[in-house]
This record gives structure tokens, C-alpha cells and sequence, in this order.
């Protein structure tokens, strides 16, 4: 559909943008002898015939595009297109002063709009042309707005396939270290496989639940972090103690499901396993404004080396923000002889946003 015809508002503004002209046209003609109302009833009905003549342009436009089309061969179609089409609309114009010849007061205008046909032609072919001229910057105009949209629908594909790639290493990752203890356990203690397996059940029902959401508030985290925990103190016992300080402002902060939980499993796994008498996690939250710190702090024995990048889940959480925040947020890794710190820094939207349903499992 023509652009102009597609929108009641900017219809009308065509309109009267063309109602304008036919009062150029009117003092136009008035000045070469024509009686001012005899010029207005010539002029305006006119310019508004020719207002829908001209959106044939339109389509002329989008059959010879400016990079597409040789400008000798542009040159040639909208000159002899306006020519035609201006002496149509003189055509016209003659039959509406015959029609309005009848009217006494008007039966000079007939003889006037016959002197001015060379004006008439060349303000006809004038006015075509730009409407050519407009037609093509529409048409550019649009083509540009489609490329940013289909650029930026391409970006958020990619965004989404890195994303869904980056979380599915998550639960592949766990449970490859669950179920090995799981395996470990089986053997020389039954019930507590049988007690890690439930736990395990259940984190993995929490974690789909909230796997079809891009955002969950931070509490529901906190039950995903307190799920794995469940798991891991079947292994660790009293070995394993953790401590939160979440202040009231950031529990219903948005983040991304599952991603605190990576980081949690690199504490336990390169900090509370390495150590004789264990140690306790800490987890720290602090809202401000718009902006959220997440503090994961844990012991770790001096005597070992550090391990290289420690796992996939710390890089797995450091790409998964880079990808949905840019450089709004930053992941901050703070290593010291005896303890291991992560400070989070993520964006807050100042309102919800729309989330999709979470999958329900009974």
C-alpha cells in the first residue's frame, strides 16, 4: 500500500500540504489577470486532482530505484512522466472550467486558464518532480528504518542463540559433578545418594521453572542457590556453611535466572573442596538506585595453586553479562592468599519487564 494512503494523519497532511500550493497557484494566476476568486475556484480543485495524480510517482520510484538505475535513464522516465502527467492534468483542468464556465461570475476563467496553459504545464511538471524528489527520500527513508530493524532482530538472534548456548552448559556442567558424587556415594552410603538424588530433583525442577524466563527476581535466586547448597552439604556436612546479607531493596531485583548459582558451585568446588575443615560462602547483595552489587566471598587453601580461569561457571557467568549487559555491568574477580572474591555489578531497569510464564511442574 502507498505510504501516504497507509496513515489517516500523514493523508491528511498530504492534503494540505497540497491545498497550500493551490493558494501559491491562486496568487500566481491572480497575478496575470485573473480575478482572485476566479484563480481560487481554477487553482485549489486543481492542486488537489494533481495531488492524487502524483501518487502514481511513488510507484515509478520503486520500479527505477536511485541505485539501481542509470541517472541518464532517471533523467528520461520522471522528465517525459512529468510531461505526460501534466498534460493530463491540463486535460482535466479543462473539463472542470467547462464545467465551471456555466457559473456567471466564473465564465472569464475559461478564457484565462487557456492563456496560462504554458504556466499550468510547467508548474504541473515542477511539482511532479518533486514529488518524485519526496517519493524517493520516503522510499530511502523507509529502506534504511527496515535495515536498522532487520539489523538489530539479527543482533537479538545472535544475542539469544549465545545465550541459550552459554545456559545450557550450566546444567550439563552440574550434573556432571552431581552425579558423580551421587556415583561415589552409592556404594558406601545409600541414603545419602538417595538424599542427594532428591535434592538434585528438585534443584533441576526449580532451575526449569524459571528457565523460560529472561529475568526473575532475585529471591527466587537465592531459593535456586539454597536448592544447590541442599545438594552439596549431602557431600560436605558441616564442612560446608554459608551466609547471606541481601538488604530489602535488591530481593526483587531482576536477574538473570541461574546465573549466581555457577558462581556459588566455583566456590564450593575450588574453595570448600579443597579445605580439611571447609569453610563458609558468603553472599552479599546491596541495592542502590539502579544499580546492583552482588559480593560472592569464599576461603581457599594458600597453599594450592589457583586454578586457570576457575571452571567453566565463573567464564560462563562473565560472557553471559557481557552479552546481556555490554559494558553496563562487570564482573570483578579479587583473589588473595586466602580468600576468593567475585563482585558483580549489574544494571537495575527502573520498571518490570514482561516475562514470559514460567513452566509449571507438579
Amino acid at each position: 500500500m502507498h505510504p501516504i494512503l497507509s496513515e489517516r494523519k500523514i493523508f491528511l497532511l498530504y492534503l494540505t500540504v497540497w491545498a497550500v500550493a493551490g493558494g501559491f497557484l491562486t496568487v500566481l494566476l491572480s497575478t496575470t489577470g485573473m480575478t482572485v476568486g476566479g484563480a481560487a475556484v481554477v487553482a485549489v480543485p486543481m492542486m488537489l486532482i494533481y495531488s492524487f495524480m502524483c501518487l502514481a510517482s511513488y510507484y515509478l520510484c520503486r520500479t527505477f530505484p536511485l541505485s539501481r538505475t542509470n541517472i541518464v535513464r532517471l533523467l528520461v522516465v520522471h522528465t517525459i512522466s512529468a510531461a505526460l502527467t501534466s498534460a493530463l492534468w491540463i486535460s482535466l483542468g479543462r473539463s472542470w472550467i467547462s464545467l465551471i464556465g456555466e457559473v456567471p461570475f466564473l465564465a472569464s476563467a475559461s478564457t484565462g486558464y487557456e492563456l496560462q496553459l504554458p504556466l499550468l504545464f510547467a508548474v504541473g511538471v515542477i511539482m511532479f518532480l518533486l514529488s518524485v524528489a519526496v517519493n524517493y527520500s520516503v522510499i530511502a527513508f523507509r529502506e534504511s528504518r527496515d535495515s536498522e530493524r532487520q539489523a538489530m532482530e539479527l543482533r537479538f538472534l545472535a544475542q539469544e542463540a549465545e545465550l541459550r548456548a552459554l545456559r545450557a552448559q550450566i546444567n550439563p556442567h552440574f550434573l556432571f559433578n552431581s552425579l558423580n558424587s551421587i556415583s561415589a556415594l552409592t556404594t558406601h552410603n545409600p541414603e545419602q545418594a538417595r538424599s542427594m538424588t532428591l535434592g538434585l530433583a528438585e534443584f533441576l525442577r526449580k532451575s526449569l521453572a524459571v528457565g523460560s524466563r529472561q529475568r526473575i527476581p532475585l529471591r527466587e535466586e537465592l531459593d535456586l542457590i539454597k536448592a544447590f547448597l541442599s545438594i552439596e552439604k549431602v557431600r560436605f556436612g558441616t564442612r560446608l556453611r554459608f551466609e547471606q546479607s541481601i538488604d530489602d531493596a535488591a530481593f526483587d531485583s531482576l536477574v538473570p535466572p541461574l546465573l549466581l548459582q555457577p558462581l556459588i558451585e566455583n566456590a564450593v568446588s575450588h574453595g570448600i573442596g579443597h579445605l580439611v575443615e571447609g569453610g563458609e560462602i558468603f553472599l552479599g547483595a546491596e541495592r542502590r538506585r539502579d544499580h546492583l552489587t552482588i559480593v560472592v566471598r569464599n576461603p581457599v587453601d594458600p597453599d594450592r595453586p589457583s586454578a586457570s580461569g576457575h571452571g567453566i561457571g565463573l567464564q560462563n557467568v562473565r560472557n553471559r553479562v557481557t552479552t546481556l549487559y555490554g559494558l553496563e555491568a562487570r564482573l570483578e574477580v579479587n583473589p588473595s592468599p586466602n580468600q576468593f572474591e567475585i563482585v558483580l555489578h549489574l544494571p537495575v531497569s527502573a520498571f518490570l519487564e514482561t516475562q514470559r510464564p514460567a513452566m509449571q511442574f507438579s
